[in-house]
């Protein structure tokens, strides 16, 4: 129950954020957050710094959304993870996040340097889409497309 109302999963969503947070590993962790709050526009909220210039932990919002991330570091957890660089720049999956204005968008991670792998396009399922690479090879995707409104 949230104030007394009992939700659907999409509007609890839309009010506490998602319950699926992407967490993501990066060789170089600070210049990673410095490049997606400029790129992206996400806000850095948290930051749990390491020794020797590294990240244990950090958590970026954007709208109603948050990635976690951290420098790539050893323990039990890493013979799991690679970074694409790691992999010759293939990634084993992508992120995606609904932005108000893609074209706009668009052009923000164009100017910050971001590898634009696909141009802005309409999508035959509704919404407008454009497709970019980090640094570090993550895959991103950003569109209008709101997959919580689809559902209702």
């Amino acid at each position: 129950m949230w104030r007394g109302k009992v939700l659907t999963m999409s509007e609890d969503a839309r009010i506490a954020g998602s319950n699926v947070i992407p967490a993501l590993r990066y060789l170089d962790a600070p210049a990673a957050i410095e490049w997606l709050c400029k790129a992206f526009g996400f806000e850095s909220k948290m930051v749990v710094p390491g020794e020797n210039n590294t990240v244990l932990h950090a958590q970026l919002t954007y709208s109603g959304g948050m990635i976690m991330l951290g420098s790539k570091r050893d323990n039990e957890l890493e013979p799991y993870m690679r970074t694409p660089s790691e992999l010759g720049g293939l990634g084993t999956g992508s992120l995606y996040v609904i932005v108000e204005d893609a074209d706009a968008h668009f052009e923000r991670a164009k100017r910050a340097g971001a590898k634009i792998v696909m141009e802005v396009e309409e999508q035959e399922y509704r919404g407008r889409l454009y497709s970019c690479l980090d640094p570090e090879g993550y895959l991103w995707n950003f569109g209008t497309y709101d997959p919580w409104q689809a559902m209702e």
